[in-house]
């Protein structure tokens, strides 16, 4: 276990559950690996106590996870970090590294980040549930996953009649994401960052700083979009205040364009 993990535990446990709250995360982590969608999916462990032992309750879960502020989530968020580092580590000694992706027929270079808002639909009014763009009625998260891997690195949960194309919700979660890169990859590797329109606007490629190249948009031949619209090598991104970080990622270069 690690010490990130450790210290948000900790302050978990100050929140006050009445139950061991490094045990209700392992439940709720085997419920989300075995597809689990909603807390109450924790029944389908509870049916199964002779595999699983005891698992918490669907309230005793709820009440941890609505326990956790911005501080216990900071200290889950360098965990993930950490556990992360430790799983690209042993992937570079037993797999050669991490995958390369591949768009257009080629690979791209380094990591790739691809940036997205998604709806979410809800059939009732829950907290925070707004009404879509798309005339319908959930939430409308921003999600930034790796391509290399498949792994989800950052995401911003959003009433539904959040905006696509909010410039501010891109740099968050970005940021957040580029947190989880190990030190090893963030520094000296090309990222290329891939956002469809709605990532495209000039808050969004400003901040990135002046190397930001965008790439083809134009359609491939099968009408579909290119694998690289809207894509940007990341320069040094700078924090919510401004502030750039230091050499968050690497030399900047441009993106490579659509074979269309």
């Amino acid at each position: 276990m690690t010490g990130a993990f450790s210290s948000a535990l900790r302050r978990l446990r100050k929140r006050g559950t009445g139950h061991d709250p490094g045990r209700i995360a392992v439940d709720l982590a085997v419920m989300l690996a075995d597809g689990g969608e909603a807390i109450s999916d924790l029944a389908l462990l509870r049916d199964q106590r002779e595999v699983f032992g005891p698992v918490a309750s669907t309230l005793t879960a709820w009440r941890l996870l609505a326990g956790i502020d911005l501080a216990a989530l900071a200290a889950l968020r360098m965990a993930r970090a950490a556990a992360r580092e430790t799983a690209w580590l042993q992937a570079a000694e037993t797999q050669g590294g991490i995958p390369t992706a591949h768009a257009g027929g080629r690979d791209l270079p380094g990591l790739v980040l691809d940036i997205d808002a998604t709806l979410v639909t809800c059939h009732s009014e829950k907290e925070q549930a707004a009404a879509t763009y798309k005339r319908g009625f959930g939430y409308h998260p921003m999600l930034c996953f790796l391509e290399n891997t498949g792994e989800a690195l950052a995401g911003m949960l959003r009433p539904g009649n959040a905006g696509a194309n909010t410039a501010a919700d891109h740099i968050t979660v970005l940021n957040a994401a580029l947190a989880q890169i190990p030190d090893a990859h963030r520094h000296g590797t090309p990222i290329l960052i891939r956002a469809d329109s709605a990532g495209g606007g000039k808050h969004s490629w400003n901040t990135c700083g002046p190397c930001a190249h965008v790439a083809s948009t134009r359609p491939s031949p099968s009408g579909t979009p290119s694998p690289s619209r809207s894509a940007a090598r990341s320069g040094p991104c700078p924090t919510r205040s401004g502030t750039p970080h230091s050499n968050r990622t690497a030399p900047c270069a441009k993106a490579p364009r659509s074979p269309s």
